[in-house]
């Protein structure tokens, strides 16, 4: 996966925002005002995702590729590292279940919203 192709998948989903409220470097998607994946713009050796705890944790055991994310709370976020051998198909499916969670967790008005769009 490539950034493009990250960049891609992650706006088609409903509700995404591209931002970057962390500086000109790290791009940041939000669904519904909410985080669910950021990467950096100038090196796209990884990208950090939201995952249920338990399964983070048998991610990073089987692939080397998986890290505890950066700078961000390790028991519900890693990194992927997009040049390895996880297929895309895979990491593809990581994304849309950080948006999932991130998706479940929105207040009902903000899902009402959601389901508006």
């Amino acid at each position: 996966m490539n950034l493009e192709t990250f960049r891609t998948y992650c706006i088609s989903m409903k509700g995404v925002t591209e931002e970057l409220p962390f500086g000109p470097e790290t791009l940041v998607y939000k669904v519904m005002g909410k985080m669910f994946a950021l990467t950096s713009l100038n090196d796209f050796t990884g990208f950090n995702i939201k995952v249920v705890p338990e399964t983070g944790a048998e991610l990073r055991e089987r692939y080397a590729e998986i890290k505890e994310a950066y700078h961000m709370n390790k028991k519900h976020w890693i990194t992927v590292n997009p040049t390895g051998s996880i297929s895309d198909k895979l990491m593809k499916t990581m994304i849309e279940e950080s948006y999932g969670l991130v998706v479940g967790g929105l207040t009902k008005k903000l899902k009402l919203e959601l389901d508006g769009l």
